[in-house]
């Protein structure tokens, strides 16, 4: 039964992959649009330990939020987002969020899941509490992230693990890219400045 299920999860994942395009990439309208919170007015846990982290440190710089998990065809990612980290880690700041949402994909304890970042893909940039991006228990993060009544226009929620969110120097939502997008994606590099 094991066996079902993991192949079931391992097709799954391929075909989210295979099926999503750029169609699910969306930016912020032109217009102005006027928000009722921004990335500085969330407070969250740090992936180990007890800290809690005041996103407002991060004002002044782009910021890409992740939904990440350690069992999902898009993993191999976590050496991309670190790449681009190290490359771009003074400009545009990578969050990642382990999301157990789609396939069970990441069902680690906290320190399981920073020892298989660390020691599988040296993962350096910030990385935060298991959380959950869909749902009746989303986190308020991810509620503000996709609820057009909080962040101003957009309603895209995370379709598979791997999605992300740009958000620019004033705390402001800017765009949304599907899990296949990579940071060398021309659109994503064009959405943080580089």
């Amino acid at each position: 039964m094991d066996l079902v299920k993991s192949l079931f999860i391992m097709i799954a994942s391929l075909f989210s992959g295979i099926f999503a395009d750029k169609s699910e990439i969306a930016k912020r309208p032109a217009e102005h649009v006027t928000a009722k919170l921004s990335l500085y007015d969330f407070k969250v846990k740090s992936l180990v330990g007890d800290e809690t982290v005041d996103l407002s440190k991060y004002k002044g710089k782009k910021v890409v939020i992740l939904n990440v998990a350690s069992k999902c065809g898009y993993t191999k990612q976590y050496a991309d987002w670190e790449k681009f980290n190290k490359e771009h880690g003074d400009k545009v700041v990578v969050l990642g969020f382990p999301a157990n949402n789609f396939g069970g994909q990441e069902p680690g304890t906290s320190e399981e899941i920073a020892t298989f970042c660390s020691k599988t893909y040296g993962v350096t940039f910030p990385m935060f509490e298991k959380v959950s991006v869909l749902g009746e228990d989303q986190a308020p993060i991810y509620k503000w992230l996709t609820t057009k009544d909080l962040n101003g226009w957009n309603d895209k929620v995370p379709t598979w693990n791997f999605c992300k969110y740009v958000v620019n120097e004033n705390g402001e939502l800017t765009n949304f890219f599907a899990s296949k997008i990579l940071p060398t994606d021309p659109e994503f590099l064009k959405a943080v400045g580089i």
